[in-house]
C-alpha cells in the first residue's frame, strides 16, 4: 500500500435492514484527498446476494441510515461540506429525500418509534452567548469534567433528547418541515435514546446523580415521549450505554461496565457486557460474565431480534459476533476467528454485519441459518492494487511464561527485512484483525511489521487488562520485547535493523522502552502521554485517568514518565502530535521533543494544525497523507532499505480550496527540526 492509496479506502459503517430482511442499507465513507474532506453516501444491498450493491444517495456526507418499522421510510443524516448533519427522510417506494431539521449544531443518529410516525435523537444545544469559538465572556470553571475531545466545552452545548412528529401522508406538500420538540434539558449530556414498545416512553443514558462530576457512572433514565418528569431506571455503580426495551417492554437490555468501585472510576480492564434491568427500575443483571466479555462493535444500539440480542465481543485481536438468547440459553458465535465485526443489524430471518479483517476495511455479510454470504466488494479497488499483505499470527511466551499474542507481516520479496515494532494505543485499543494503513504502507515500502497485544490489551479477559495497572512499561514492555525477540529469530527479519513506533499509550510505551534500551535504530512517538503529572491537569480525562491507570505514588509515576526518563534516551526520535489534541495535549509531545533536542539527540517534531487525538484515523485526508509520507521519510533516513523510497512530504496546493470554509484553513503540518518553533 502506498500513501496515495489512501484515496482508495472505502469504509462501510453500521448497516440497517428492512423489517422483512430483504434489503440492507449502509453508509460507505472515503477520504477525498483532493478535496481534503470525507465523503460518504448510502448503498442499497440485497441480503440474498441477488444483485450487487448500488448507490442510493449521492452524498456528499450521508450517514446513519435507519429503516422505519413499517419499511416505508429511510431516515438518515445528511450534511453539506463543512456543515452539520441534519435529518433527512427518503420514501422507500421512490421519491426525493426531504430535509427535516436545521439544527445549529446538527443532530444525532435517528431512532424510529414503533408507530413509524415519530423519530427521536439526541443533539447538542448551544448555550446563548457561546455559539462561536472566538471572543466571548470568560469561562468560570467549577467542575472537573469541563472539556471533551472533539466537543470542546460540553456545558456550553449539552446533548438533549428531541422528538419529531412526522406529518400525515400527503399533508406536508408545500409545508415547512415539522418542528422537533426538546424533551430533556439541563447541563448533563443525554445520549443513546430508545423507544418503549408502546411508544409512550423514551429511555436514554445520562449522568444526573449528585457525584456525576467526580465519577464515570452513567445511568439509564426514562421520560414520557411527550415530555415530562424523568425517572432513574438504574441505580448502581455502572457505566451504562445502548439501552433497548425488550419486546414486552418489561425489561431493558443494555451494555454496561457493571462495577466501577466505590468512587465510580475503576474502569481499568473492566469489560462492558450485556445486562438486563427491569424497565420499572432495579439492579443490573449481567447476562454475560464481565470478567471475560468486553463489547467491541460500533453499533449505536443493542440489537434485539427473534428473541435474541446481537453484539460484538472483543476476542484475541478481533471482534466476534454473538447471538445471545434472551431466555437465558447459551450464546452462539455467528462470526469468530480473524475478523472484526464493526456494525450489526437484523431483519426477519437475517442478520447483516459489517466485517473487517487485516486486508479489508469492511464488507457486508448476511447470516441466515446455516449460511454466511458475502454481499459487497467495497474494497475491490484497493485489493486490486496487489499491495495488501497478510499477517502471520503467533503466540509466544513472555519471560514469566505468560502467552503473548501477536502478528508479523512481511514484504513479498526476499529478506532479511528491516523491522518496525508497532505498538497500539488506547490503552484499550487492540492490534489485529482490521486493516491497518500504517502496517500495509510500511510493509509495501520494504519493512517487516511486528505487532502484538501485551498485557493491558482488551479481548483477553479482565486479569490481562488490569495486569499493568500502576506499572506501565513493565509487564507490557517485557511482553512486546519477548514477542519481538521471537519474531527476530525468523531469518526473513533483520535483527540488526529494528525501529519502534507507537501512538497514544503505544507512544508512551515506546518512549518508556527508549529510556531502557538503545537497541532501536529510530523511533516514532505519536500523540503520547509523556508526563503523568502535567497530564492530570491538562487532558480532558486527566482528572481520573492518571490515578486509575498509573497510580498516585510519586516514585511510581516517575517510573512511568517518559519525560522523567528522557535523559537516558539516545535513539533518534520523531515526535508527532495534533495541535488541538485534548486527550494527550500537545505539550506532552513538545516537551519530549525539547528534552531530546537540548541534549543533542537527533529529533524532529511534526505538528498538525487543527488535528485532535485521532489524527491517524480520522484526521483531514491531506494531513493523513502527509503524515504517512513523513513516516516513510523518517524510516528511510534511519532504517534504510534499498527498496524504500525516501519520500518527502507532498507539496500541498496553495490558494483557495472549495472544501475548506473561508477562514477555517488549518494549514499544513509543521515539521520542526530545531529548537526554534517560529
Amino acid at each position: 500500500m502506498r500513501p496515495a492509496d489512501l484515496a482508495l479506502l472505502r469504509v462501510p459503517g453500521v448497516p440497517t435492514v428492512t423489517p422483512d430482511g430483504r434489503m440492507a442499507v449502509v453508509e460507505v465513507g472515503r477520504p477525498d484527498v483532493d478535496g481534503d474532506a470525507y465523503r460518504s453516501r448510502l448503498w442499497a444491498v440485497p441480503t440474498d446476494g441477488s444483485a450487487p450493491a448500488r448507490p442510493l444517495t449521492s452524498g456528499p456526507c450521508d450517514t446513519a441510515p435507519a429503516f422505519s418499522p413499517d419499511g416505508r421510510w429511510l431516515a438518515y443524516l445528511g450534511a453539506d461540506p463543512g456543515g452539520h448533519p441534519q435529518l433527512h427522510l427518503l420514501p422507500t417506494a421512490g421519491g426525493a429525500p426531504r430535509q427535516l431539521t436545521d439544527a445549529p449544531l446538527g443532530v444525532g443518529t435517528p431512532v424510529w418509534a414503533p408507530d413509524s410516525r415519530r423519530l427521536a435523537w439526541t443533539a447538542r444545544v448551544p448555550v446563548a452567548g457561546r455559539e462561536g469559538t472566538g471572543a466571548g465572556p470568560p469561562r468560570l470553571v467549577t467542575t472537573l469534567q469541563y472539556r471533551l475531545e472533539g466537543v470542546g466545552f460540553p456545558a456550553e452545548r449539552p446533548s438533549c433528547v428531541f422528538v419529531l412528529d412526522l406529518p400525515a401522508d400527503g399533508d406536508d406538500e408545500g409545508m415547512p418541515p415539522p418542528r422537533p420538540r426538546q424533551v430533556t434539558d439541563g447541563p448533563a449530556d443525554d445520549t443513546d435514546v430508545t423507544w418503549s414498545p408502546d411508544g409512550a416512553e423514551l429511555a436514554f443514558v445520562s449522568a444526573r446523580h449528585p457525584r456525576a462530576d467526580r465519577d464515570l457512572v452513567r445511568d439509564v433514565y426514562a421520560v414520557p415521549a411527550a415530555g415530562g418528569r424523568l425517572r432513574r431506571v438504574t441505580e448502581g455503580r455502572a457505566e451504562c450505554s445502548r439501552p433497548a426495551y425488550g419486546p414486552s417492554g418489561a425489561t431493558i437490555w443494555l451494555t454496561a461496565r457493571t462495577d466501577l468501585g466505590p468512587d465510580g472510576v475503576d474502569v481499568v480492564g473492566r469489560g462492558a457486557t450485556l445486562c438486563a434491568v427491569p424497565a420499572t427500575g432495579g439492579p443490573l443483571q449481567p447476562v454475560l460474565d464481565p470478567v471475560d466479555t468486553d463489547r467491541g462493535d460500533e453499533t449505536p444500539a443493542t440489537v434485539l431480534a427473534a428473541g435474541s440480542a446481537y453484539l460484538g465481543v472483543q476476542r484475541r485481536g478481533g471482534v466476534e459476533l454473538l447471538r445471545v438468547p434472551l431466555d437465558g440459553g447459551p450464546p452462539e458465535a455467528l462470526v469468530d476467528g480473524p475478523f472484526t465485526v464493526r456494525g450489526i443489524a437484523a431483519g426477519r430471518g437475517v442478520v447483516v454485519a459489517t466485517v473487517q479483517h487485516d486486508r479489508s476495511a469492511g464488507e457486508l455479510i448476511a447470516i441466515t441459518p446455516g449460511r454466511r454470504r458475502l454481499l459487497t466488494g467495497f474494497g475491490r479497488a484497493l485489493g486490486a492494487t496487489g499491495r495488501l499483505h497478510r499477517a502471520r499470527e503467533r503466540t509466544v511466551p513472555a519471560a514469566d511464561g505468560s502467552p503473548v499474542h501477536g502478528w508479523v507481516t512481511v514484504p513479498d520479496r526476499p529478506g532479511p527485512h528491516p523491522v518496525v515494532l508497532v505498538l497500539a494505543g488506547g490503552p484499550d485499543r487492540r492490534n489485529g484483525w482490521a486493516l491497518s494503513v500504517d502496517t500495509q504502507t510500511l510493509v509495501s515500502a520494504g519493512y517487516a511489521v511486528v505487532r502484538c497485544d501485551p498485557r493491558g490489551s482488551p479481548g483477553y479477559g479482565e486479569a490481562h487488562g488490569r495486569a499493568v495497572r500502576g506499572a506501565w512499561g513493565e509487564r507490557d514492555g517485557a511482553d512486546v520485547l519477548a514477542f519481538l525477540d521471537a519474531a527476530l529469530a525468523d531469518p526473513e527479519l533483520d535483527a540488526d535493523r529494528v525501529g519502534v513506533m507507537g501512538e497514544s499509550s503505544g507512544g508512551t510505551l515506546a518512549g518508556l522502552l527508549l529510556a531502557r534500551t538503545a537497541r532501536f535504530a529510530a523511533a516514532v512517538v505519536e500523540g503520547a502521554l509523556t508526563d503523568p503529572v502535567g497530564f492530570a491537569g491538562s487532558s480532558d480525562v486527566g482528572w481520573w485517568f492518571v490515578d486509575q491507570h498509573l497510580g498516585t505514588d510519586p516514585a511510581a509515576l516517575a517510573a512511568q514518565s517518559v519525560l522523567a526518563g528522557a535523559g537516558s534516551i539516545s535513539t533518534p526520535t520523531l515526535v508527532v502530535h495534533g495541535e488541538d489534541d485534548r486527550r494527550c495535549p500537545v505539550e506532552q509531545g513538545t516537551r519530549l521533543y525539547a528534552a531530546l533536542k537540548r541534549r543533542g539527540v537527533p529529533a524532529e517534531l511534526l505538528l498538525f494544525p487543527g488535528e485532535g487525538h485521532a489524527l491517524s484515523r480520522s484526521g483531514r485526508p491531506r494531513h493523513r497523507l502527509a503524515r504517512t509520507e513523513h513516516l516513510l521519510r523518517w524510516w528511510a533516513r534511519w532504517l534504510s532499505t534499498s527498496r524504500t523510497p525516501a519520500a518527502e512530504p507532498a507539496e500541498l496546493p496553495a490558494g483557495d480550496d472549495p472544501a475548506v470554509p473561508a477562514g477555517e484553513d488549518l494549514g499544513e503540518p509543521l515539521a520542526v527540526r530545531s529548537t526554534r518553533l517560529a
